[in-house]
């Protein structure tokens, strides 16, 4: 079995399963993604995967589709306790660029899977150092458009890269989906890997 859900639209999370040979059915997963009153970024990514989870179950139910483990991810960026989520237009893009600008700030990716009455989940957790970015750069690279649909406004796999000068922890995982903790999961429900 190599069949699941995906409750997400992230493209890369797509991209990531397709590589590791899984067949993919996108399943709704909607919830409210604000994080509560003092929040911790770990504490929230792992919420909104297990609440996106739970959605994507109801709606597998309510829709009558076949049983098949329901995978659902979140990533977040926090530097200094702070949540850094999608920007909202380019002026936050630019705020939350700087703010990680020769820094280091951590990158939470929450998984998880369900399958027949179980349910696993993982949270991995990279930092993640910038170079010092001038302003120059910031703006040039926002006019790419790369970071406007990303937590923390930039995108590993794609420019946003180049500003990475250490990291330690999941490359998949800062992408949007640990590849490793997420296929330890899957082994858990019994699908298979490889």
């Amino acid at each position: 079995m190599k069949q699941l859900y995906l409750a997400s639209n992230s493209p890369r999370r797509w991209e990531l399963l397709q590589n590791l040979g899984f067949e993919l059915t996108r399943i709704g997963g909607e919830i409210d993604e604000t994080p509560l009153a003092n929040e911790i970024a770990r504490d929230y990514c792992l919420r909104i995967a297990l609440e996106k989870n739970s959605a994507a179950q109801a709606v597998r139910l309510a829709q009558n589709l076949t049983d098949l483990p329901i995978l659902t991810a979140d990533t977040t960026v926090s530097i200094d306790n702070q949540i850094l989520g999608k920007p909202q237009d380019k002026a936050d893009a630019f705020a939350m660029l700087q703010k990680l600008s020769g820094r280091t700030h951590q990158v939470f990716t929450a998984v998880c899977v369900s399958y027949q009455g179980e349910q696993y989940s993982y949270v991995q957790t990279s930092e993640v150092e910038f170079k010092a970015l001038s302003d120059q750069e910031i703006f040039a690279y926002i006019e790419t458009n790369e970071p406007m649909d990303k937590a923390g406004s930039y995108g590993i796999q794609g420019l946003g890269g180049i500003f990475i000068k250490n990291l330690s922890g999941s490359f998949t995982g800062v992408m949007g989906l640990p590849a490793f903790e997420t296929t330890e999961l899957l082994k858990k429900v019994g699908v298979k890997v490889i």
